[in-house]
């Protein structure tokens, strides 16, 4: 079987990404070939290419960050799972390797799709809609009613969040440039211009603070989220997209942010600060991390294929092109997820 790749082979500009044809082996014990159908283009990528990605492989590389697809082949072992037989639509979380038309993964990871769901669609809330889904639900565990606060409403993760917790009866706030205030209004949250005082505006909207203010952009503008909050509080910082082009170590931004955030909690004054890690405990705990994946993904699918959501895909573009939907994705001019289809 071959297999038709996109790959990073170091730091520059989108124009670098490669286009390699390889032969994939067969499935062996536990192992599933999956036929993608569709892959995401996430900010991960985008600080990779940069250098500004924490964690990122050795160059080079194949991104790719999450998938949808078919089972096309399943080894010993995993033909024995219920969950999983060739034919099936499924999801995965993959950190990197989704770039391709097909890849080889471990049966355990992959998370069944509802029928009738297509594959783009399902593509934007793999890794953004469990992202939206634990930052709303476990690490703020914010209530109906209370108030909240989404920088980059327009984003992949903040046009779900937005939508999650209009469903769930919480009130939105969310930052975004003027052109994107209406598509932010149509998801149901009150946008603000991100260039204007951010916390002077949501404070008029809510005197006395919101219950949670999700923060992807860190930098110095992390101090006003904290003076966003109320009492009993959460800031839930989930990236560092303001260090993304900063020279130098991509680890100190992170450890610097950090430390910000243990010193803020150590203070008597009833909020919470916290970094939230889509990939913590997968290492320590994977069969724990599996279960609950499978579980919150379920849940945000289930929204999707009953219409309480609804995926937002700004644009679709052969694997082939990923230049082009890398730049797309980077150009600030998009709301929702940019998506490869092989």
């Amino acid at each position: 079987m071959r297999a038709t790749e996109i790959v990073l082979p170091g730091v520059g500009e989108p124009d670098v990404l490669q286009v390699r044809v390889r032969d994939l082996p067969a499935p062996t014990a536990g192992q599933a070939l999956v036929r993608v159908e569709a892959s995401g283009v996430s900010f991960a990528e985008q600080q990779m290419r940069r250098d500004g990605y924490l964690g990122r492989p050795a160059f080079p590389f194949v991104p790719g960050h999450d998938l949808v697809g078919v089972v096309e082949a399943l080894g010993a072992e995993a033909s024995a799972d219920d969950r999983l037989q060739v034919g099936r639509q499924v999801a995965a979380l993959t950190r990197t390797g989704a770039w391709a038309d097909r890849v080889l993964l471990d049966a355990a990871d992959l998370v069944p799709l509802p029928d009738g769901v297509e594959p783009a669609e399902a593509e934007t809330l793999v890794a953004d809609g469990v992202t939206a889904w634990r930052l709303l639900h476990r690490a703020a565990k914010v209530r109906r009613g209370q108030v909240i606060v989404v920088l980059g409403a327009n984003g992949g993760v903040g046009s779900t969040l937005v939508q999650l917790a209009r469903h769930a009866g919480i009130q939105v706030i969310g930052t975004a440039s003027a052109r994107h205030h209406d598509a932010v209004r149509r998801l149901g949250a009150v946008p603000i211009d991100h260039r204007d005082d951010v916390l002077a505006k949501v404070l008029e909207l809510a005197p006395e603070g919101v219950a949670a203010v999700f923060d992807h952009v860190g930098g110095p503008g992390i101090v006003d989220s904290w003076r966003m909050l109320a009492r009993g509080g959460s800031l839930v910082c989930y990236g560092t997209a303001a260090t993304s082009d900063a020279p130098g170590d991509p680890r100190l931004p992170v450890l610097r942010l950090l430390a910000r955030l243990t010193v803020w909690n150590l203070l008597p004054n009833g909020r919470l600060a916290m970094f939230f890690d889509l990939w913590a405990g997968k290492g320590r705990r994977p069969e724990r991390y599996r279960a609950e994946l499978r579980e919150d993904l379920g849940q945000v699918f289930a929204m999707l294929a009953k219409g309480e959501i609804t995926a937002q895909v700004a644009a679709t573009f052969p694997l082939a092109e990923a230049a082009d939907a890398l730049r797309h994705a980077e150009s600030g001019d998009i709301t929702g997820k940019v998506v490869l289809v092989p």
